[in-house]
């Protein structure tokens, strides 16, 4: 999956140049994926997730929830800040770019970026992702990818304050 290119460092971005290098790969034919999500410590099922996610198209572009709407996930939460969860993400194999935001869904970024698919993970179905009718306003396509919801942040932290560890 790794294309090599740029250190992860360089893969993010704001908007801005975010839309320049989608619109660079769509008009060479290439088929863009956007998944997202808050990627709060980083575990097994994200990975898989985002595996899935390429495996839809050419390129994956990932957005990352800023602090505050992280936050959302609960008291304490975000265990690791935005720029350190945009880091981890932007150095897995597979993944071209990552953009942060901080809007409660990705309708915005999805409008600006129109990818071909937006991939959510497994505790979702097709018909309950928030931005399903913004996909299909653009024509593209709204799909489900990753490993059973087996895997949790929310369950690390519960296992990590109970101390109850492998």
């Amino acid at each position: 999956m790794s294309r090599g290119g740029p250190p992860s460092a360089a893969r993010i971005v704001t908007v801005e140049p975010a839309i320049a290098q989608v619109a660079a790969w769509k008009a060479a034919g290439e088929k863009v994926v956007f998944a997202n999500g808050v990627f709060d410590l980083l575990h097994v099922g994200h990975v898989r997730y985002l595996q899935g996610a390429r495996a839809l198209g050419d390129r994956l572009v990932v957005g990352v929830n800023g602090d505050r709407t992280a936050a959302a996930k609960g008291p304490g939460r975000p265990v690791v800040g935005a720029a350190e969860r945009a880091a981890l993400v932007s150095s897995l194999r597979g993944v071209d770019l990552v953009v942060m935001f901080d809007a409660p869904t990705v309708d915005g970024l999805l409008a600006a970026l129109a990818p071909a698919v937006h991939a959510k993970g497994t505790d979702y179905r097709v018909d309950n992702v928030p931005e399903r009718a913004t996909m299909q306003s653009l024509g593209g396509e709204t799909a489900i990818t990753g490993d059973p919801k087996d895997h949790a942040s929310r369950d690390l932290v519960a296992r990590i304050r109970a101390g109850k560890l492998p």
